[in-house]
């Protein structure tokens, strides 16, 4: 009849130090964990704290309230007849560990610490937390007296160790663990352990579910054994989002895939699984018998208590096969969970979009209705009540009932189109038609007089006039005409966000959204503090090529018709005077690069990690075909020319959404320096030397060989 285990793993949207939340939504899970038959359940990374607490990892309360919530649990009849894993920082002699605590009918079982810490990239792991490094070792923990009055035990073990029930084995990776090239699972799997857990804090990032995924298959497919992967989901309260995806696999085959974008708190999903299928693959294995004889154990904990089910009917899950959303499909639901989770934990009555009818702040548009209909389908389908309690404390109307997303747009979302003499009336209806297609509420305004009377203090001052270049005015002169009526925009967008509500007789105050994307940050494409400047923006690691994807996707998910003059109009500040009534000035233009080649830039910068010769060195392979070696040289240099002398403006970034590994923003991805020798005479110098170089091996005579 053969050993069958039900497995839980669960997706929680925490929220860093918010112990209270935190603390139901783990009750939550373990409470669905047991009505699903499970008899172990698994959560996220740190989630007791949340993952993303930061410096508050290093401080004594974060630790003491760790504890706190552990003793309720521990003590909560919902966590009895279920083995529970949770996270949460512990410090053991003094020394501050990513811990996971196992714990069965108020004992705690093991407490296993993190072996490895994430530092790449965004994560700076190191910074609160010291790595066990003592492999295949446990050692006493002294438990504080708050647990020791719950479970009775003055210690129990501390390290690289596994659980050994009655009728399985069962041990820890946390995270990087699983990402590492010396992954845990593979000595944890010679030496019989039979199902591995993998609790994570893993974000979102386009075009990245694939690579976790490939990773669970292809451990359990060369090693054999169960894999369960939990990851919390939601913002946790910075700029990343955890995209959930908790996964349950077996010798190389997915048993049960959790949500990835959800409106919700807690997503839980189970596996049946036979551990005789385990047993008998692994052996199959030969090469792998051999490794495994041959392996040193680790450290077991006993414990009286069965996994499996007496149940000689239970049916094992059938196999998955994974279900992927595309790049534009990721853009449309994570950034729009990402905005939801803000909005209902900031105490704001909505958001408000400086909406200029291009494509960037429309494509911001489509993603707060495309919340609007996550939110519609999770209270109307899913009959999801706390999500109707939070939209109704956010419109602060306790009866209200979302009818459709375009009437819930139009309670949540603001849209102005704020218009000087330079601004065109074809943008100013797309902006309109859109507004009045997602149903926001939609403000034209001018302010001509504002920018005139700035002006004039400057001219009464100095008794001149500046003027823009059309006119015979100089760089400095159009520059500082152009970024005064950006600054003006950021001005009046947080004075109509913070009065709006009031102004129709409404309470409340919004916040405002941003809409540069990660291109025109890269480049520098914006001025300091102008409308660029906001509370939050949502596609700010996103790429303007990816962001046209998601206009096109919104056409067809959302029927947004507006949305094809959009997608056809070239993109434009519209900071300079009209021409005969027609836009003069494009962005590309001004930029002096495609937005392709910025995208392009971008990955070869942050991703690939190249300065200015390496990348010289990249594009020549790559556009050997479209450009010269000195074509690609001078576009090479120009970039970073751009680059490092507005690199100063990345400091002042609004804090945005992360999708993309080149995101610049320097307050958390991004460490390089903002003051630079802009020339970079020693790396232009020797590009010049290799273009040389080239063009002469180009123009060398060949002779035929015999």
């Amino acid at each position: 009849m053969g050993r069958k285990v039900v497995l839980a793993t669960c997706s929680l949207n925490q929220w860093a130090m918010d112990f209270d939340n935190n603390l139901k939504n783990i009750l939550k899970s373990i409470e669905l964990a047991k009505m699903k038959g499970a008899k172990y359940r698994l959560g996220p990374e740190l989630e007791i704290t949340g993952y993303g607490c930061g410096d508050h990892f290093l401080e004594g309360d974060t630790l003491l309230h760790s504890f706190q919530v552990l003793a309720q649990l521990l003590g909560s009849p919902i966590c009895t007849g279920v083995m529970c894993d949770v996270g949460m920082p512990i410090m053991h002699k003094n020394v501050s560990y990513n811990c996971r605590v196992i714990f069965l009918n108020k004992k705690i079982l093991l407490i296993r610490p993190k072996m490895m810490m994430a530092d790449g990239y965004i994560y700076r792991e190191s910074r609160y937390f010291t790595a066990w490094t003592k492999e295949k070792t446990v050692e006493d923990f002294y438990l504080p007296r708050i647990i020791q009055r719950i479970t009775g035990q003055r210690t129990v073990p501390f390290g690289d160790g596994v659980i050994s029930t009655l009728d399985t084995c069962i041990a820890s990776e946390i995270c990087e663990e699983m990402w590492n090239a010396a992954s845990r699972n593979i000595q944890l799997g010679m030496d019989g352990v039979e199902i591995i857990t993998n609790a994570s804090g893993s974000h979102h990032e386009l075009r990245k579910a694939y690579v976790r995924v490939d990773i669970i298959k292809s451990t359990t497919l060369k090693a054999g054994g169960i894999y369960m992967f939990s990851n919390q989901f939601g913002c946790d309260g910075e700029r990343v989002y955890y995209d959930g995806c908790s996964t349950i696999a077996c010798n190389g085959d997915i048993l049960a895939q959790g949500k990835q974008f959800i409106i919700g708190d807690v997503d839980v999903v189970t596996a049946v699984v036979d551990l005789e299928d385990v047993r008998h693959y692994r052996n199959s294995l030969r090469s792998r018998c051999i490794l495994a004889a041959a392996s040193s154990p680790f450290p077991r904990v006993n414990v009286d208590f069965e996994l499996t089910s007496g149940d000689p009917y239970l049916e094992c899950s059938p196999v998955l096969e994974w279900k992927y959303h595309t790049p534009e499909e990721e853009i449309s639901l994570g950034p729009a969970c990402w905005l939801w989770d803000y909005l209902r934990r900031s105490g704001a009555s909505g958001y408000f979009l400086p909406l200029s009818g291009g494509l960037d702040s429309s494509s911001v548009a489509c993603i707060a209705y495309s919340m609007c209909t996550l939110l519609c389908h999770t209270v109307n389908s899913l009959k999801n009540a706390e999500a109707l309690s939070d939209i109704r404390r956010i419109t602060r109307d306790p009866t209200y009932e979302p009818k459709s997303p375009r009437e819930l747009c139009g309670k949540l979302l603001t849209t102005c189109y704020m218009a000087t003499s330079n601004s065109s009336q074809v943008t100013r209806d797309l902006a309109k038609k859109l507004a009045d297609e997602i149903g926001s509420y939609h403000l034209n305004i001018n302010f001509d007089g504002a920018v005139s009377s700035v002006i004039n203090i400057f001219s009464l001052t100095f008794n001149l006039m500046p003027k823009f270049k059309v006119y015979g005015g100089s760089h400095v002169e159009n520059l500082a005409l152009q970024n005064v009526q950006a600054r003006l925009r950021m001005v009046l967008a947080y004075l109509f966000a913070q009065l709006s509500l009031w102004g129709r007789g409404q309470s409340g105050g919004l916040l405002v959204l941003g809409s540069a994307n990660v291109d025109e940050s890269l480049r520098g494409y914006m001025t300091k503090y102008d409308c660029s400047s906001a509370d939050i923006n949502p596609i700010g690691g996103i790429s303007k090529t990816d962001l046209r994807k998601l206009i096109l996707f919104s056409i067809e998910r959302f029927q947004l018709q507006s949305l094809k003059d959009i997608y056809m109009a070239p993109p434009t500040a519209e900071l300079e005077p009209l021409i005969e009534g027609k836009v003069a000035q494009l962005d590309e233009d001004d930029m002096g690069m495609t937005y392709d080649e910025l995208s392009l830039y971008g990955r070869l910068r942050s991703v690939y990690r190249c300065g200015p010769f390496s990348m010289y060195a990249k594009l020549l392979s790559h556009w050997k075909d479209r450009h010269t070696p000195e074509e690609i040289a001078k576009k090479v240099k120009f970039f970073f020319q751009s680059y490092s002398a507005n690199r100063h403006k990345m400091t002042t970034l609004t804090p945005a959404y992360h999708a993309e590994l080149y995101s610049p923003d320097d307050n958390r991805f991004d460490h390089r320096q903002f003051l630079y020798n802009t020339q970079w005479p020693w790396q232009f110098r020797f590009i010049d030397e290799q273009v040389k170089y080239v063009s002469s091996k180009n123009s060398a005579p060949t002779s035929d060989v015999d």
